[in-house]
């Protein structure tokens, strides 16, 4: 039966209207924050295009939306998780090909107003139109970013892209799942016009209204500079040593205008996203392969390669996995953090850190330029303060530097962190985050000087990775109002936040935090206390392993390797190196004590500590940092158990020991009530430790193995090595029951 137009506009969210000869479709679907796109909403756009094609009033057509910040987000998620087969995506993809491509060809031209998130399906809608325009707001912002979701665009974004902006612009925005702001977008052609946000709409109808009768002809920078060398080589000789001399546009045509040079363009993205990728993520794969379809057999070709291309990701397990996390941190961002969600977070005006060290500082920024609120630094001497602020402003210059902050805006946030080596400024501060050396006796003394100087309603936080908060919270005289912020290094640049919960905190401190969390950009777990925590406490045997296969004679860089081929970032000497191996040396007795010989470190690192390595923080670790290349310090070999000699090891089975050791422990982290539930402990693994995100976490691992599977591996390792890998008791009960972590 067929939708009335009058329905499917009510339930898509548009409106038409006309004004002065020009078509304003409007779309703002209901009870959304976002615009999405479906083959409903595609169908609906059509009939309201119908209808403007056969009103003579009409010369043009604005398309723009009625959404405070976003524009149109992308394809509904929800509704690719419905599909079940490659065949089905792939009519999908088609179709929605089909709809764009009538906008391409609509008779009557077609100006985008784009204000906030332009991406995935909304970018390829408005690449459709015949000019674009963008407000200069930092809401707003454009990019194809399907690859982060394990797809590719699928509606003609690898065909029109590259049309648009040029080959080596496309590969470098889809193959990464970059988004870039309007500036950038107006360099790269992507955008025609950059305005402020009051004026968007009326410049929309002025361009539409030109376009409409003849007055404006679009130049593009990208033809552009293809005419120009078309031009200059039937100069003969002379030509083209002009164009010679134009070294950016000589070097986009020797690759992108000759078949050689495509070819030579297309092998080396493959090399550098291979490296990248390991195999693991087979999106920007066929990606690459649809754009090279199209720029090589032409559009026709180009768009039947996407669509089959696209129903054959939608259902890969990779893509759902990608999407699991998607939707886990979607929900996340709409919880308070505790059990109740009529709890209101209170509003935090100004935060006090304390601590000018790498996570002080790191913190310091976070809330000023993030969050937006003004700090008050204090560290105990003047070096240490000037160590915050430089640390501040080095990823400021940072930003400066890539463009993604003036100066101006740069002075702007500065002006918002102050430091001391006392406690003035601290009088009227709403949080206090701390940030000192991990030492309980010192965290306590700090507590105590802190409740002396704020207001009774202030919250201290403790950045502390091992510490319980349920001891500091001893210390205090307001225990209720002390919880666990813990950050990972560097601050800036990792996502996760993971916040600790005593028995006695307040369900408000808990929700303010989440809150100021997620203003500072992070991803949000809420954990319950105990050594250790979530994270440290899951990396610990995942290290200790590692630490095992050295002392067994395993090759520092084969080690390595292995679990970078499993799908970590780094290997775990790096990243041993990387915190400091006192640091983690320090963490071996503390969870001893606490969990016994089954979280026992060995005695591995004894030696390399005596013999003064650090890592890279002193430039003497397990690696060298002098010269060009990072390699193995094969002195190091001399201070290990197991001496010069290196056995050969198989990296599957020494990327599986340690993995299985990380997986096993968060299993105990839910057993024992750690953990809340499975999709937090899959979001910080990989937010906060860098786990395999094509994997989907720990529990989602646990449940692709299967928990019986599971459970006969480390069965056979605990054969082999003793207690440290004993499962689960959790995961006993699990195969026990026949379910899975996440269908429990």
């Amino acid at each position: 039966m067929a939708i009335k137009l009058e329905e499917l506009e009510a339930k898509q969210g548009f409106t038409y209207q006309v004004e002065d000869g020009i078509a304003v479709l409007t779309i703002d679907q209901q009870g959304e924050s976002v615009n999405t796109l479906s083959p409903e909403t595609g169908a609906a756009f059509v009939e309201l295009l119908g209808r403007a094609e056969k009103d003579p009033a009409v010369k043009a057509v604005v398309f723009t939306s009625g959404k405070k910040d976003n524009f149109v987000a992308g394809a509904k998620i929800d509704f690719l998780q419905t599909i079940k087969t490659a065949a089905a995506a792939t009519e999908i993809s088609r179709q929605g090909q089909e709809g764009f491509d009538r906008l391409d060809a609509f008779p009557k031209p077609v100006v985008a107003a784009i204000h906030g998130a332009c991406l995935g399906g909304g970018l390829e809608w408005a690449l459709a139109c015949d000019y674009r325009v963008a407000t200069d707001s930092p809401k707003t912002s454009l990019g194809l970013p399907e690859v982060q979701l394990g797809l590719l665009p699928g509606a003609g974004g690898t065909q029109r892209l590259p049309e648009l902006i040029g080959i080596q612009a496309a590969l470098d925005l889809i193959l990464a799942g970059k988004t870039v702001k309007p500036s950038k977008a107006k360099r790269l052609g992507l955008m025609d016009e950059v305005v402020p946000v009051p004026i968007l709409r009326s410049v929309a109808l002025q361009r539409a209204r030109e376009l409409a009768a003849g007055a404006l002809k679009v130049e593009r920078p990208h033809g552009q500079r293809l005419k120009a060398v078309t031009a200059q080589s039937k100069k003969g000789l002379a030509g083209v040593l002009q164009s010679l001399a134009d070294k950016e546009l000589w070097a986009q045509v020797a690759l992108e205008a000759n078949p050689l040079g495509r070819r030579i363009l297309f092998d080396q993205a493959r090399k550098q996203l291979l490296k990248k990728t390991r195999g693991k993520y087979p999106a920007p794969e066929k990606a690459l392969e649809a754009i090279r379809v199209g720029v090589e057999s032409g559009r026709k070709a180009g768009l039947e390669a996407e669509a089959r291309l696209f129903g054959e990701l939608v259902v890969s397990d990779v893509s759902k996995r990608l999407v699991e996390i998607f939707f886990a941190t979607t929900a996340l961002k709409k919880e308070n953090g505790t059990s109740n969600p009529s709890v209101k977070a209170r509003e935090v005006k100004k935060i006090g850190v304390l601590g000018g060290g790498l996570m002080g500082g790191g913190i310091a920024y976070v809330s000023s330029a993030l969050q937006g609120v003004p700090v008050r630094v204090k560290d105990k001497d003047d070096a240490g303060v000037g160590r915050a602020l430089k640390q501040v402003q080095s990823v400021l210059d940072e930003r400066v530097k890539k463009r993604s902050l003036t100066w101006r805006e740069v002075a702007v946030k500065q002006a918002l962190i102050t430091a001391g080596t006392d406690y003035s400024g601290f009088k009227n501060v709403d949080l206090v985050i701390e940030a000192v050396f991990e030492d309980l006796k010192l965290k306590h003394r700090v507590i105590a000087e802190t409740e002396a100087v704020t207001r009774e309603d202030c919250i201290f936080a403790s950045n502390t990775s091992s510490l319980p908060i349920t001891e500091l919270a001893k210390g205090s005289k307001r225990p209720e109002q002390v919880i666990g912020m813990h950050y990972f290094s560097p601050v800036h640049k990792m996502p996760l936040l993971e916040i600790i919960t005593h028995p006695g905190t307040a369900e408000w401190v808990t929700a303010t935090c989440v809150e100021v969390g997620r203003k500072q950009g992070k991803t949000v777990i809420v954990v319950n206390d105990g050594v250790g925590f979530y994270t440290s406490r899951i990396l610990s045997p995942y290290m200790n392993e590692a630490a095992y296969l050295l002392a067994e004679g395993a090759d520092i860089a084969e080690l390595d390797k292995a679990l970078v081929e499993f799908g970590f970032p780094v290997g775990p000497i790096t990243l041993l190196d990387e915190v400091g191996i006192d640091v983690a040396h320090k963490v071996g007795p503390i969870m001893e004590a606490a969990f016994g010989k089954r979280l026992a470190a060995p005695k591995t690192l004894d030696k390399v500590i005596e013999d003064g390595r650090l890592g890279r923080k002193n430039q003497k670790g397990f690696y060298t940092y002098t010269g060009k290349k990072k390699q193995v310090d094969t002195t190091v070999y001399a201070l290990l158990p197991s001496g010069v000699e290196r056995k050969r090891f198989d990296r599957a089975e020494m990327a599986e020991r340690c993995a299985l050791q990380m997986v096993n422990e968060a299993i105990r982290c839910l057993g024992e009530g750690i953990l809340r539930s499975p999709r937090d402990g899959d979001v910080g693994a990989i937010f906060g430790l860098g786990f395999p995100p094509f994997l989907g976490g720990p529990f989602r691992y646990a449940d692709s193995l299967t928990p019986a599977v599971l459970l006969k591996r480390l069965e056979h390792y605990q054969d082999k090595y003793g207690e440290r890998f004993t499962p689960a008791p959790l995961l006993v009960d699990m195969v026990k029951e026949g379910k899975g972590f996440h269908s429990r």
